[in-house]
Formats: structure tokens, sequence, C-alpha cells
């Protein structure tokens, strides 16, 4: 008789955009400053991205304290708790998202804290001053590292910067993304309600892998 293999599953989500709003469109809105409505949605490449956004934030003199203002205000996607909280009853989920340690608190709480990946800022007297990454392609990295301690890893995003921690991942779905993106990666699934999301996760259960 052959051996039993049992699978343990992991679940990776980006955070802004698949279970929370993004937090610099809610900056802009509050500011006036348009060009930052500008996202991972348009701008693939993450450092030139936060560069702009910080050269705006010192033009404008934005401080930390009025950002973490407007975060403060802001709630989890519609059923975004719920979702999460029925994956977490079957699944060991993490969080890996591009935001920071000190935007990310306020929706932290809200999902009843996470297992959460991100990045930090650095700041001095209130004005942020720059940013320090984990890593190269860090979601990608953590997808591999959990992969490499026999995770099954289904992983789901909505933008350029999620598609190779999709494409690391032993599944990977697109989740309300721009038409475009979908167009551009017909090899990723994709899904536009937490319904039809936990449906293609928990479907994979039955699938031998």
């Amino acid at each position: 008789m052959g051996s039993l293999i049992i699978v343990q599953r992991l679940i990776a989500l980006d955070m802004e955009g698949v279970i929370t709003p993004e937090i610099w469109e809610a900056v802009a809105t509050h500011t006036g400053i348009s060009e930052l409505l500008r996202t991972t949605r348009d701008e693939p490449d993450y450092q030139k991205l936060m560069e702009y956004r910080l050269a705006l934030l010192d033009k404008h003199e934005i401080k930390l304290s009025l950002i973490k203002n407007v975060i403060s205000d802001l709630e989890l996607l519609p059923g975004a708790r719920s979702f999460l909280d029925e994956l977490r009853q079957r699944y060991q989920v993490v969080i890996l998202s591009d935001t920071f340690e000190e935007f990310a608190s306020h929706f932290s709480k809200l999902l009843g804290y996470p297992h959460l990946l991100c990045h930090k800022l650095r700041v001095e007297d209130d004005h942020i001053t720059g940013f320090t990454l984990r890593l190269n392609d860090p979601k990608a990295r953590a997808v591999e590292a959990y992969q490499s301690l026999n995770y099954h890893v289904s992983a789901a995003g909505d933008s350029h910067n999620d598609v190779t921690m999709l494409k690391a991942a032993d599944s990977g779905c697109l989740f309300r993304a721009a038409d475009g993106l979908i167009d551009h990666h017909h090899d990723l699934s994709s899904m536009a309600t937490y319904e039809d999301l936990l449906t293609w996760i928990t479907d994979l259960d039955a699938k031998s892998f």
C-alpha cells in the first residue's frame, strides 16, 4: 500500500483592491492630489511608483499623520471580513501586500490581525523620507518560501505587482483586475466576487496535487 500524502494548503491574498480599498486613492480623494490616483494597476514598477508618490508627498507637504487619519476612516471592502473568516476556518491564510506597516495597522485590526507581510517606511518628524522594501519581488519570494515548506499555495491579487506571485503559486487567480491585465494573462483564472473566489479555492480541494 502506498503512503498517504497529506497536502497542506495555504491561501495568499493581496490586500489593497482585494480585501481593502486602495489607500493611495483615498489619500488622493482627501487631498485633491489627482496624481496620487496612480496605483500598481497603472504602474508595474513598484520602486518607480513609490518614488513618484513620495515626491508628491514632499511637494505638497503631506505628513504621515494625515495619511493615517485618512486610513482610519476607511472600511474593509463589503464582504471581505466574512470571506476571510470563511477561509481561515479551512486553510492557513497570509496577506502579502506592498503596503507599509505604518499604514496597515488599522486594517489589520479590522481583519482580525491576520498574518500580514508588508514593507516599512522611513519617517523623520512625521515626514516620510523613504521606504524599505523587504526584498526584490517579495510576494513571489514568499510564495516560494511557503512552497519549500511543502504548502500548496493558492494566490489571488488584482494588479501588475501581483502577477509574479500568482504565477509562482501552485494556482493563481486575478480578482477584480482591470480588463487589460486579464486580457494579457489568459493563463490565470479571473474572478469578480468573493463567492466565486471561495468556490475556486475550495474546488481545488477535490484535485490531486
